[in-house]
């Protein structure tokens, strides 16, 4: 039994480990995308954007100006971007961007490209 609780409490930690840490990726399906070169050259004061963390695409209601500051909305907690992760370049996508890297103190920005506010 003592076996049996070690194997399952070994599980529960290796699963919690692998949720809080984010695991970049280029699954290659946006190979031929006339973009690939630019959002690989995507780089904020934190870093490139896409070497640590995936992009996701943000819809208008995730995503606001609060006073001098970005913040988005990324899974029910509203998280404000340090200046440092903003892409001041053209948003050449047009969709408003946000590079996530999620660890075990919870979610930091590495980079945020804004779109246009509707």
């Amino acid at each position: 039994m003592t076996r049996t609780l070690l194997a399952l409490n070994g599980a529960a930690m290796l699963a919690a480990l692998s949720v809080n840490h984010a695991v970049a990726r280029d699954d290659g399906r946006f190979a031929n995308s006339p973009l690939k070169g630019w959002f690989d050259s995507l780089k904020s004061g934190r870093g490139p954007c896409c070497s640590d963390a995936d992009g996701l695409a943000l819809s208008d209601p995730d995503w606001d100006l609060q006073g001098t500051h970005y913040r988005v909305r990324l899974d029910g907690e509203w998280i404000v971007v340090p200046d440092d992760a903003v892409i001041t370049e053209p948003n050449r996508a047009g969709r408003t961007m946000v590079w996530p890297i999620k660890g075990t103190l919870g979610t930091s920005i590495r980079c945020f490209m804004p779109g246009n506010l509707s």
